[in-house]
């Protein structure tokens, strides 16, 4: 399979409820540096077709076929390794939010849950965007047919897009400040705050996103700390240099004071955090899982689909959980 087959299947398999054309998957690819005309992707598709990777439905356009979605999963992972960093990066330059003005693009994770079972995720989620541990209170919902940016909520389905804490990233390059993302991991919560990581997974060397992978692990216990105040949750590991602490811890306040509360700690020059060693004339920084809310929907055995880093959205289109949830509730 070409690079271009595995990047055009990649957009179908993020759009598989869905039945999309060549106008959508071009659009799709451009933020990766993917430019290809709609009669060039129209011909990779008809190769798919042949080798029953798609499924066309006539003018509408094609969906990925089981044959299609295996296929990718076999995929050279080589080509693979490195992509969630590479991603981050991305995305960072991408998104232009001005967290003093409140306006501009943020990075959002995309989930979707069955709509039959909205009143218990409700319940749920009411929890998880109580607590410290979401990266905002501010959330998209969209109920089956309509968008959350490019995202179509399938038939029988609700969508909920959270922040990203890659918008952390975004914010503080924007300020001038170089920001690395090292670790996404699972955070011990006890009574008296955040204790330290009990697993880590490298950005760097990583083909999916390591939030994804400890939730559908079963490695988190968000409900937990919810209610007792001791747990695990989602939390990403991220450097800066030691000079622009001071700015870094400014630029916190000010995210706080605007319900964006993701950026949690902020570590002593060339001192580990939480138990995880920092590099030389570095200092930790430990931003909030975005996808803590979905882990929690997880433990509560409500089966959700999630997307991490799929979407760059207007802040202003994002309202608070309280108002967004009580039109499913």
């Amino acid at each position: 399979m070409t690079k271009t087959e595995e990047a055009i299947l990649t957009v179908l398999k993020h759009h598989q409820r869905e039945i999309i054309g060549s106008t959508q998957i071009m659009r799709a690819l451009a933020p990766y540096g993917i430019n290809l005309t709609e009669r060039s992707i129209r011909y990779h598709l008809k190769l798919m077709d042949q080798k029953m990777l798609t499924e066309v439905f006539g003018k509408s356009g094609r969906r990925i076929t089981d044959r299609g979605l295996s296929e990718l999963e076999m995929s050279n992972v080589s080509n693979k390794i490195g992509f969630i960093s590479s991603k981050i990066e991305t995305l960072s330059y991408m998104s232009n939010f001005d967290y003093e003005k409140q306006q501009g693009k943020v990075i959002m994770n995309i989930s979707l849950f069955a709509k039959s079972e909205s009143r218990e995720a409700t319940r749920v989620l009411s929890k998880a965007f109580a607590s410290r541990y979401v990266m905002s209170k501010r959330v998209i919902m969209a109920d089956e047919g309509r968008l959350i940016g490019n995202t179509m909520v399938p038939e029988g389905m609700v969508g909920i897009g959270t922040i990203c804490s890659v918008t952390v990233n975004a914010v503080l390059l924007n300020c001038g400040i170089p920001i690395s993302s090292r670790y996404g991991g699972v955070m011990e919560i006890t009574p008296d705050g955040p204790a330290r990581f009990t697993s880590l997974i490298s950005y760097d060397g990583c083909s999916l996103d390591p939030l994804i992978v400890f939730i559908n692990a079963g490695m988190t216990s968000v409900s937990d700390v919810l209610d007792c105040g001791s747990g695990h949750v989602l939390a990403s590991f991220r450097e800066v240099p030691v000079v622009c602490i001071d700015q870094t811890r400014h630029i916190q306040e000010r995210l706080n004071s605007v319900d964006i509360g993701g950026l949690l700690l902020i570590g002593s020059p060339n001192t580990s955090l939480l138990e995880v060693p920092v590099g030389l004339d570095k200092a930790g920084v430990v931003v909030v899982g975005g996808l803590n809310p979905v882990a929690a929907l997880y433990e509560n055995q409500i089966q959700a689909e999630s997307f991490a880093m799929s979407e760059l959205v207007e802040y202003g289109d994002l309202i608070p959980y309280a108002d967004a949830s009580g039109m499913f509730s």
